[in-house]
C-alpha cells in the first residue's frame, strides 16, 4: 500500500512558459505553488529573447515575482546567436539555447529553416558547455507527407545528426511524445536527453481532438506512445525527467476559431506526477524523474537539507480550480482567465501547507 505522505525534494522543471505582462504576473508566483524551485524558462516571447541582456533583463522580472525560484535562462535560437554571443551568454550564466523549427508553435516564426548554418553556433555551444533545447518536429508540409502526428519522428534523423556532429553538446529533446522519441534517445550517447510533460503523460489523441483546452504542440499521439512515456518515466532512465512545457494562454485564445497550442500545469504540476505515478505503482521513481535526473543533466548541485523539502499528503484530495484570473483584467470587461490541466477535477495527491 502506498504511503499517506510523501516527503520529496523541491521539484525541478526543465521546460516551463511563464510568459510576459499580466500572464507573466499571475502564473510565475504560481511556480511554487505546484512544487517547483527550479524552472528552465523558454525565451518564445514578443519579441523572443535573442541576446544575452534581453535574458538578463527577463530574469530579473521573474526573480521579482518569485523570489525563492531559480530560474534557469535560455535565448532563443536566431540568426544574431553568433558564437561571439554564446561566449557573452556563457560568462553571463545562461544555460541554454533554445531551437525552434519555423512555424512549429507558438511564437516560433523567427524560427531555424536550416541547421547547419547554425553549427558554428553550436560548436560554440559546446566548446562553452552550454545545453541545446530542441523543439522536436519538423514543419508541417503535406507535399512531403508531414503533419502533426509525425512530426516528431521526422525529425528524429535531425536529432542523430546533431548528436553525431556535436558528441560532447548537451542535447535535450523536448517534450517527447512518441515511442520512436524515446527509443532513439535511449539509442543515443549520455550527452542527450529528454523532458517528458504530465499531459503527455495522461492524454492521447483522443483527449485534445475536439477539447482545445489539451491543445498542445507537440500533439498527444497514440496508446501505445504514451505507453512508451509512462515505461521510460517509471524504469527511472536517468536521461528522462521533467519538463512541464506548461503554456499558458487566455481562455478566448484556447476557444477561438484557432486554439492557440498550449496546455496549463503550473500551479498543480507536483500532484500531478505524483498521482500518475501512485496510478503506475512507481512512487518511489517520483523523486528521479522530477528533480534528480534533470539536475544531473544540467550539472545543478542536488538539493541538501538546506534548501527545504515539499510534503505531499493523500489527507485532502486536490480539486483543480475551473480557471484563474488573469491579474489586472477585467478592469473594462470580463476578465480574463487561463484554464488548468484537469479543471475541475479531483487529485489524489495535494501539497501540504506549512
Amino acid at each position: 500500500m502506498a504511503p499517506d505522505t510523501i516527503t520529496l525534494p523541491w521539484a525541478s522543471d526543465f521546460h516551463c512558459h511563464l510568459r510576459q505582462g499580466a500572464m507573466m504576473e499571475t502564473v510565475t508566483p504560481m511556480v511554487e505553488q505546484g512544487g517547483v524551485r527550479t524552472v528552465l524558462a523558454m525565451p518564445n516571447l514578443t519579441p523572443p529573447l535573442t541576446r544575452t541582456q534581453m535574458a538578463v533583463d527577463y530574469g530579473r522580472q521573474l526573480q521579482q515575482l518569485a523570489p525563492g525560484v531559480h530560474f534557469i535562462l535560455t535565448l532563443y535560437l536566431n540568426p544574431d546567436l553568433t558564437p561571439e554571443e554564446i561566449g557573452l551568454a556563457a560568462k553571463t550564466g545562461i544555460t541554454a539555447v533554445k531551437v525552434y523549427p519555423s512555424g512549429v508553435t507558438t511564437n516560433s516564426d523567427w524560427g531555424v529553416l536550416d541547421f547547419k548554418a547554425y553549427y558554428p553556433t553550436f560548436a560554440a555551444m559546446q566548446e562553452h558547455n552550454m545545453v541545446l533545447c530542441l523543439h522536436g518536429e519538423c514543419p508541417s508540409d503535406a507535399d512531403k507527407g508531414i503533419c502533426i502526428l509525425n512530426a516528431e519522428e521526422r525529425f528524429l534523423a535531425t536529432l542523430r545528426e546533431l548528436h553525431q556532429a556535436f558528441p560532447r553538446l548537451r542535447i535535450v529533446l523536448e517534450h517527447a511524445t512518441t515511442k520512436a522519441a524515446v527509443d532513439c534517445v535511449k539509442s543515443l550517447g549520455d550527452t542527450v536527453a529528454c523532458t517528458i510533460t504530465a499531459h503527455h503523460l495522461f492524454i492521447t489523441v483522443d483527449d485534445w481532438a475536439g477539447q482545445p483546452h489539451h491543445f498542445c504542440k507537440p500533439v498527444a499521439k497514440f496508446p501505445s506512445d504514451r505507453d512508451a512515456l509512462r515505461e521510460v518515466a517509471k524504469s527511472g532512465h536517468p536521461r528522462f525527467f521533467l519538463g512541464s512545457d506548461s503554456a499558458p494562454h487566455p481562455r478566448r485564445a484556447k476557444q477561438g476559431e484557432k486554439p492557440a497550442a498550449g496546455v496549463f500545469t503550473t500551479p498543480v504540476l507536483v500532484p500531478l506526477m505524483a498521482t500518475l505515478f501512485e496510478k503506475l505503482g512507481c512512487l518511489d521513481r517520483l523523486e528521479g524523474f522530477i528533480s534528480t535526473h534533470g539536475r544531473n543533466f544540467y550539472q545543478l548541485p542536488l538539493p541538501s537539507a538546506a534548501d527545504g523539502t515539499i510534503t505531499l499528503t493523500r489527507s485532502a484530495a486536490l480539486r483543480v480550480p475551473e480557471a484563474y484570473t488573469v491579474a489586472g483584467s477585467g478592469a473594462s470587461g470580463e476578465p480574463d482567465t487561463v484554464v488548468p490541466f484537469m479543471a475541475g477535477a479531483e487529485i489524489a495527491w495535494s501539497i501540504k501547507s506549512d
